[in-house]
């Protein structure tokens, strides 16, 4: 049985992340058809990386995960320090000896799983990379670059145009991209259009029976809601929602429309009766949860695929994304089963929309549900994902 490792800044059943949720799906569905190995580090917080998981090795649902020590943690002012890399960014004066401190800074620092990765290429016949922009791939890939396949879920944002990643996306033996936007970025970008890839996103499935009755019972939500699921973080741009969602209530006072936040709080969130922040929820809330709302949101300006979007179509629940982001605009003129707005007043458009047009909103859930069967189904997926394998390995 031929073996295989994929490599990601963290892993584990707790850890609440877009990438590391999709490496997770990939791991355990792979580990059916080839021996398969994470290799990962000890941390849990990635904005500390401060090493959490005490053992070296574990076993999750039938995969082996290695875990390595973070050697340092993210300092306290590196969002401050981060600033001034944008200026760098905007001076287009590139200096990969400059990116490298960055890389280093942002984290996580964890030289163990690179020595690791060194040491023991020869047992490995392909090793898997997820997401582009943190240390252990950065440095992970150029080790074993004559058998590595790419899944970088890059999307457009400052740090894609540092020059270290010139020579990076060039590298790889096979991409594997989770939407046509970005590979068609990466690509242009890049140039590496010559590089065998597929296009495949990830499966989705529901692994229980939804329970909406019971969700709203336990937390006592009563009423429609709207539901966030995923970081609770600047960087998904939750701070704006908060603001339009608050603008949306002081303009329609007789409104009792919530909004309902799933996941970890990594940014404030506003003390309000009609903003009800859960924290992190099992996978059975989650879902009931999903389930009983009256649209998912989705504020972020950056996403490579989004899981939370796919897993509210599979439920058909409609979706109101960020235009801005290619991606989320993407799926909902592919599916019709979302809208996007590009400010303001066109997020207050979309709300009323969804409780005023009550024909088109049913369309909208049906064409959700649709998009996920015709687009996201596991069996196909992995078919493919077993194909870029071999890919990878011809090129070699």
């Amino acid at each position: 049985m031929k073996k295989i490792a994929l490599v990601n800044q963290r892993y584990g059943l707790e850890v609440n992340g877009g990438s590391e949720y999709y490496t997770r799906l990939i791991a355990e569905r792979l580990a059916g058809d080839f021996e398969v190995d994470v290799i990962t580090t000890k941390a849990l917080d990635y904005t500390t990386w401060a090493n959490h998981y005490e053992a070296d090795e574990e076993n999750i649902n039938g995969v082996r995960v290695l875990r390595f020590p973070v050697e340092k943690e993210r300092a306290a002012d590196f969002n401050e320090y981060n600033g001034a890399y944008l200026s760098y960014i905007q001076s287009n004066e590139r200096d990969t000896a400059r990116e490298e401190v960055w890389f280093e800074k942002q984290g996580p620092y964890c030289p163990a799983a690179i020595e690791y990765i060194r040491e023991n290429k020869d047992k490995y016949d392909v090793f898997i990379f997820v997401t582009y922009l943190y240390y252990l791939s950065v440095k992970g890939i150029p080790e074993v670059a004559d058998k590595a396949v790419f899944i970088p879920t890059a999307h457009e944002e400052p740090f894609i145009h540092f020059k270290t990643f010139e020579t990076l996306f060039n590298l790889p033996k096979a991409y594997v991209f989770l939407t046509d936007e970005e590979k068609e970025l990466v690509q242009k970008l890049f140039g590496c259009g010559n590089i065998p890839c597929d296009v495949m996103g990830t499966g989705v499935e529901v692994p229980c029976e939804p329970d909406e009755a019971a969700f709203r019972a336990k937390f006592g939500i009563e009423g429609d809601y709207i539901v966030y699921v995923g970081r609770i973080d600047e960087g998904k741009d939750c701070p704006m929602m908060f603001r339009y969602f608050t603008e949306y209530k002081k303009r329609h006072p007789q409104s009792t429309l919530k909004l309902v936040l799933m996941g970890k709080e990594v940014c404030e969130v506003p003390k309000r009766k009609d903003i009800i922040s859960l924290g992190f929820v099992s996978e059975e809330d989650k879902f009931s949860g999903i389930s009983g709302a009256k649209c998912l949101v989705l504020p972020s300006k950056f996403e490579s695929l989004s899981i939370s979007v796919l897993e509210a179509m599979t439920l058909s629940v409609p979706v109101i994304v960020n235009g801005i982001c290619e991606v989320l605009k993407g799926h909902c003129l592919k599916s019709n089963g979302g809208l996007y707005y590009m400010n303001y007043f066109e997020f207050e458009g979309i709300i009323d929309y969804v409780f005023s047009h009550e024909e088109e909103y049913n369309k909208m859930r049906e064409n959700a549900r649709r998009y996920i069967r015709e687009n996201y189904e596991w069996d196909a997926i992995m078919s493919k994902f077993r194909a870029i394998i071999s890919k990878a390995e011809e090129q070699k």
